[in-house]
């Protein structure tokens, strides 16, 4: 405190003090440099005292000591154009009503009023330009910015600021825009493009590369990203725009690059729609709450202030955990501890809070692990849909939202078609409802969830390898734990009766492709210090996944990332046929009749793909 405060006493006297220099300086530059007449320095010197008070009133009155000169900026130079203009006009009206303007020369106050511009815009410049250099003069890290726009420029200005523990020295920047190219932003050159930056890197002596895009997509990303591990050097980035949102680009900002940034693509933007459906007055049910998709859920509807929000699992661990970090809301949240499948639990949940939404995020979903429970699966997966729609239409819920997946076409594995059992339990209730709409949501692999390929192969990693791939051309969709979230959110919004919406998701990602990128995001090179190996498809895996089945016609909604699928023909007297033997079998735990009915009610399930061609995907 104290040296601030000696810093604005001395920024103080410095400005006054050039006061007197402007004046009399004026007078001198009026009469071409010579010596000043007695008559007209006595005026100057008469007037002189009154000029101080006036300019030093008109420097406090527009706050010229706010800014810090070593920030010094065009906001700061404004405001000594104002302070030194009013003062200017203050000085000639007073001057005029006391001597009608008699022996002042018409041309002092401009003249006065440039100087002291000089002055006082001079010296706080000088302290900036000062402080640059210094700056320069420390060692740090010869860095490389990618990306010459806004976000560019306040990380360079921010950099050049830190002179203690500075870390990075700005060198250059480079941009794919071409009339950028050769230009200066603070003094610092964009250099070239992306894909000249090996060269750049050798020519002047790059350290390290800063990735400035927060705006850029995941493509975007990865083809910079390939062209920066060319050069072996370490690599920074800046979050996403959504991240800062302070519009603020800082040092902290700085981190590693993640998979997300790769693979993860645009958080998306909630249509106006989202604004109609007010969730102000809603009570809103989220079964599954405590795991990955269902507790991020949770927080985008929180950011929408629903009336009551019901977190139901049947996991106390989960939901103690999500629990302990959105607390109860003064009583906006509560907490549930049951289980879907439990009917009786379930009813006295919904008859309690009377929900208006629901969004059923509760499965099992391992595939390879519920290839051999199968009772279980289904009994979870299915039933507990059942058990939650039959609910729903009682008590009037008004939007019945289930979280499906892309396993659910053409499932080859347990755990996709009763996924896809559990889609055909929501459009069969459908048909019942009056006043519930069903919605079914459908996409790919999320990014982070708990037993993701991601958090195996990081631990792989840590361990020393080698990670292990199922097969060479094996791929996959991907997308944010956020993004998947918000998809759920904006199709329960723009939804029809009884329809399936997907996520436009882009190109799948080869799992291999994934892998190598995660060791070289470690700073390790692929089968060198971490090796690949490929140890086959587990059981009911495929090599690749589909978003919709060659039944399903998929049209656009009103949202651009957001498709449709029409609903298959069905033969729905057989299906609810089906679900009385599915009940039946279970509690006889009728392992081989389980797997029969479940060909029946799902013909596509064990059977030849029927996509004619693999999708194009990113190697």
């Amino acid at each position: 405190m104290m040296r601030n405060s000696w810093r604005t006493v001395t920024a103080c006297l410095y400005d006054v003090g050039m006061i007197p220099i402007a004046w009399l300086g004026a007078f001198w530059l009026r009469f071409n440099l010579d010596a000043i007449p007695e008559d007209d320095l006595s005026i100057a010197l008469k007037a002189l005292p009154y000029v101080i008070l006036v300019q030093a009133l008109s420097y406090w009155l527009f706050n010229l000591y706010r800014g810090v000169w070593r920030f010094a900026s065009v906001p700061d130079l404004i405001r000594i154009c104002k302070a030194i203009g009013l003062g200017g006009v203050c000085i000639g009206v007073s001057w005029f009503f006391y001597t009608r303007l008699y022996g002042l020369p018409r041309s002092i106050l401009p003249l006065y009023g440039l100087l002291l511009l000089c002055f006082l815009g001079g010296g706080r410049f000088f302290v900036r330009w000062l402080k640059d250099k210094v700056v320069k003069s420390i060692p740090a890290e010869r860095v490389l910015i990618v990306g010459a726009g806004v976000a560019g420029e306040g990380l360079a200005r921010e950099l050049q600021r830190h002179t203690l523990g500075k870390r990075y020295l700005p060198v250059g920047f480079i941009d794919d825009a071409s009339h950028k190219v050769g230009r200066e932003i603070l003094g610092i050159r964009v250099l070239g493009k992306i894909d000249a930056v090996t060269k750049i890197v050798k020519k002047y002596n790059i350290q390290r590369i800063l990735i400035a895009l927060p705006s850029a997509s995941s493509e975007q990303m990865r083809c910079v990203v390939t062209h920066c591990e060319q050069t072996k050097l370490p690599i920074s980035t800046l979050p996403t725009v959504n991240d800062l949102m302070d519009g603020r680009v800082s040092i902290e900002h700085l981190r590693h690059l993640s998979i997300d940034d790769l693979l993860g693509r645009s958080p998306i933007t909630l249509a106006k729609q989202t604004e109609a459906l007010s969730f102000s007055d809603k009570v809103v049910l989220v079964s599954g709450g405590g795991g990955s998709i269902g507790s991020e859920l949770c927080r985008q509807l929180l950011a929408l202030s629903p009336k009551q929000l019901i977190v139901v699992d049947n996991s106390e661990y989960h939901l103690f955990c999500l629990q302990s970090e959105l607390g109860d809301r003064n009583q906006q949240i509560h907490y549930r501890l049951a289980d879907v499948v439990d009917e009786v639990s379930m009813q006295s949940i919904i008859a309690e809070y009377q929900p208006q939404l629901v969004y059923h995020a509760a499965a099992f979903k391992h595939v390879p692990l519920l290839e051999y429970q199968l009772a279980q699966a289904l009994r979870n997966n299915v039933l507990g849909t059942q058990v939650l729609a039959k609910l729903a239409i009682q008590y009037k819920v008004e939007r019945f939202v289930l979280v499906s997946t892309d396993k659910a076409v053409n499932p080859s594995s347990i755990m996709g078609a009763s996924k896809r059992l559990a889609e055909m339990v929501c459009q069969y209730y459908q048909r019942k409802a009056n006043t519930t709409q069903f919605i079914i949501v459908r996409f790919g692999n999320v990014l982070g969830s708990r037993g993701s390929v991601i958090e195996t192969f990081k631990n792989q990693i840590k361990n020393g390898g080698p990670i292990t791939v199922t097969h060479p051309e094996v791929t996959r969709y991907f997308m944010t734990i956020v993004e998947a979230s918000q998809l759920i959110i904006q199709a329960s919004v723009i939804a029809e009766n009884g329809e399936i919406y997907i996520l436009d998701m882009g190109e799948p990602i080869k799992i291999r492709y994934l892998a190598e990128q995660m060791i070289k995001l470690a700073g390790l090179e692929p089968y060198q210090d971490i090796d690949i190996q490929y140890v086959g498809l587990r059981a009911g895996e495929k090599i690749f996944e589909e978003l919709f089945h060659v039944r399903e016609k998929h049209i656009p909604t009103t949202h651009p990332k957001i498709l449709k699928a029409r609903c298959r023909d069905i033969d729905w007297q057989q299906f609810a046929t089906g679900l009385q033997t599915l009940v039946h079998l279970l509690q006889h735990a009728d392992s081989k009749g389980l797997r029969k009915l479940l060909c029946h009610l799902v013909p596509e399930y064990g059977q030849p793909l029927l996509a004619t061609s693999q999708p194009e995907v990113i190697a």
